[in-house]
Order: structure tokens, then C-alpha cells, then sequence
């Protein structure tokens, strides 16, 4: 298994999170353990290996497909066979999340910025989208390319701001126009907004196949949808010259410039783009939610979508799929345990903790930090290849012993 960030960046520099296979395909054939005895390069196992992934993935993308036709149960991660409307609302929010969890890898795994604002475009989408099918009336296509504009021009503007600073006071900048969006909402200005109580999702201009708990699994299919097209985007603009240009002014901003190129309008162009994305999510959102809730634009947005790339593991657009299906898995079934018959039955000192989902999900990320460097991605990637070592040794010895 390899990791997903570009093994060269722009400058010729390897960036330390290079993978093993990627650094063994690099050195000349059979100077390194990765290459076979007569000498041969190990690329075209690498290339099979990038091909199985593919087929694994198309497979994977198949069955999601299917899943609501099938009656299949997962008790203690579903609340019922999958092609109920909640499992697929429960399968839906997962998807989407790792969506938005894979929009943030885009800036903090591929730019290196931390934003502590993210939860801003994602709330635009969703409240940008409810707002103006609330006062206008326009079909949703319409409606969600005027909220894809208005986030288009508040990403470039609050970007050309805060990427004039970077570090610790860019995500200051970041979120101090985040908590102003969230302020803007709770305020409720001419009762736009709703404040507190959100808005709820007005159908009138709804298509009919995306109205009602009985279209739950249309909701489904299109967060499938959204959630492979933006794992291509994210992967082809990584892949791009730009993204391999972000990857070097993530490990060296001042060689990016004497090579005469621009940093500040790389990042620029990766915020936006990221800022797009997760604004599109958040329409989605609205839908499958059918209102619009002030969280949407709060910094715990945020942060839940650092900690999904943290435990998934930073620089792996795999491990933001997985740490956003994994938490948001965790956090809506944890807090079903929490107010079972179950924890309240506990003594005391085990119920209080138990009770509290936050507190599982807190402790669960401290202990991936300090026992699971790199993520869950990352750990696995050491044991698989620990275990090929292991193989190329032993096939080694009977080499050697034939």
C-alpha cells in the first residue's frame, strides 16, 4: 500500500511522506532490497500493485452502488439492513463527510495549510443553498450554481487575505472569518438565517426523486456520486503541476521562490478549489438533512474534519475517506450507546465517561497520535511492508539454499 502524496515535488526534493515503494522504484535497478536478484526493476510490480488497487477500488465503488438493494446487516454500525431509509441516511452522511474530510487533505496534506476555517465554505453551501431556494423561485440547478459563485468569490476573498500570513496566523485569520460567518448566522440578520433554530429545506423547487424518506436512496446514490467525484478531482489536481508545486511549498517555500515560481497563487488556487468542493458538500448536505443547522458554519466542523484526517493518516487521500467514515460511524453510534439501558446500568465512575461520545472520540485520537503515527493508513502501510521484507527475505534464503 502506498501513500497518496507525490513522491518528488517541483523542485526535485522527495517529501518525507514518500513511500517506501515509491523510494525503491526511484533507485537504479538492484541497488535496493525492492529489486529482484537478476536486477530487474521492481516498477512493474509496482504497476501491477497500482492496477489491483484500481480494480480493488472499481469493485468497492460496484458494491456501494448495490448496497441499497441488498439486506445485508451490520449490527452495532448500522441501525438496520442497509436498505432501510436510516442506514442509508447513517451510509450517506459517512460519504459525505469523507468527502468534506478529503476537501481539508487537499489544503492541510497537499498545501500544508492548517485552516481552522474550512467549516465556512461548507456552511456557505448549505446556507447559500437554502437562502436562496427560500426567496427565489428557481429550480436547484440554478439555485446551487448562484451559491457556487457567491462561494467562489468569498474563497478568493477571504484567501488573498489570510494567505498573506502564514502558520499559526493564517489559521488565526481563517478562523476569525469563520467565526464571523458563524456569528452572521446566529444573529439572523432580516431572519434569513433562522439563528438558532436553522431553516428548513423549502421542496417547492425540489426535483420529486430527492423529496421524502422513501428517496432516501436516491440522497444515497448521490453522495456516492459526489464523494468519487471529488476523490478524482482531489487526485487530479494533486497529480497536477500545481499540486506538485503546493507539495514543494509545503517542505520548502523560500527554494519554490528562487526557482522564480509563485507560491502565493498556488495556495491560492488550492484554497479555492478546496473551498468549492466542500461547498458543493454542503448542498448535499442540505438535501439529505432537509434543513440547514448553525453547526454547519461553526469551527467544530472544523476541527472534526482535522481529526478525521489525523486518524486516517495526513498525506493520504485514503486515510481521509477512511478516518471520515470511521468517526462519523463512531460519533452517531456512540451516542446511541451512551443513552442505552446498557451504560446506565454501570457503576458511576465507568457511566459518566461512557456517556459522553466526545469523551470516547477525544481519548480514541489521543491514543491514535501516540501509538499510530501516520494514521490508520499509515500504520497499515508499515505492516504491509514489513511483511513484503519479510517475504523478500525468505524467498532470499531459498534462493540462496537452491
Amino acid at each position: 500500500m502506498t501513500t497518496d502524496t507525490d513522491a518528488t515535488d517541483a523542485t526535485g526534493a522527495t517529501s518525507p511522506a514518500t513511500s517506501q515503494d515509491e523510494r525503491t522504484t526511484a533507485a537504479p535497478a538492484g541497488s535496493r532490497r525492492g529489486s529482484s536478484p537478476a536486477g530487474a526493476p521492481v516498477r512493474p510490480r509496482l504497476t501491477r500493485r497500482r492496477m489491483v488497487g484500481a480494480a480493488a477500488g472499481l469493485a468497492g465503488i460496484i458494491l456501494l452502488v448495490l448496497l441499497p438493494l441488498l439486506n445485508l446487516s451490520l449490527p452495532g454500525v448500522l441501525p438496520g439492513p442497509t436498505y432501510t431509509p436510516g442506514s442509508l441516511q447513517l451510509l450517506a452522511m459517512c460519504m459525505l463527510m469523507a468527502a468534506a474530510a478529503l476537501t481539508y487533505h487537499l489544503l492541510l496534506g497537499v498545501a500544508g495549510l492548517l485552516s481552522f476555517g474550512h467549516a465556512l465554505y461548507f456552511g456557505a453551501g448549505v446556507y447559500g443553498l437554502a437562502i436562496i431556494l427560500q426567496n427565489l423561485d428557481i429550480p436547484l440547478l440554478p439555485a446551487m450554481g448562484l451559491t457556487l459563485l457567491v462561494v467562489i468569490v468569498l474563497a478568493h476573498v477571504v484567501g488573498s487575505i489570510s494567505l498573506r500570513v502564514s502558520g499559526i496566523p493564517f489559521a488565526m485569520v481563517t478562523l476569525a472569518f469563520a467565526q464571523a460567518g458563524s456569528v452572521i448566522v446566529g444573529r439572523n440578520p432580516e431572519g434569513i438565517t433562522g439563528g438558532d433554530e436553522g431553516l428548513t429545506l423549502r421542496t417547492d423547487n425540489l426535483p420529486d426523486f430527492l423529496v421524502g424518506v422513501v428517496n432516501t436512496r436516491n440522497l444515497y446514490w448521490l453522495a456516492l456520486a459526489v464523494l468519487v467525484a471529488v476523490f478524482i478531482i482531489v487526485t487530479w489536481v494533486q497529480s497536477s503541476r500545481a499540486g506538485h508545486v503546493a507539495a514543494a511549498v509545503r517542505e520548502n517555500e523560500l527554494r519554490v521562490r528562487v526557482l522564480g515560481l509563485q507560491p502565493y497563487l498556488i495556495k491560492l488556487l488550492i484554497f479555492v478549489v478546496s473551498a468549492v468542493l466542500v461547498s458543493v458538500i454542503g448542498m448535499v448536505f442540505l438535501l439529505l438533512q432537509s434543513g440547514a443547522v448553525p453547526r454547519a458554519v461553526s469551527a467544530d466542523l472544523t476541527i472534526t474534519l482535522l481529526v478525521m484526517v489525523v486518524l486516517g493518516g495526513v498525506g493520504s487521500r485514503w486515510g481521509a475517506v477512511i478516518g471520515g467514515v470511521f468517526y462519523t460511524i463512531l460519533d452517531q453510534r456512540l451516542t446511541t450507546l451512551a443513552n442505552s439501558d446498557a451504560i446506565d446500568a454501570l457503576p458511576d465512575i465507568l457511566r459518566v465517561p461512557l456517556s459522553e461520545p466526545l469523551f470516547i472520540l477525544g481519548t480514541l485520537f489521543i491514543l491514535v497520535v501516540l501509538f499510530l503515527p501516520g494514521g490508520l493508513t499509515g500504520t497499515a502501510q508499515r505492516l504491509a511492508q514489513r511483511r513484503s521484507r519479510r517475504t523478500e527475505k525468505s524467498r532470499g534464503i531459498l534462493e540462496e539454499a537452491a
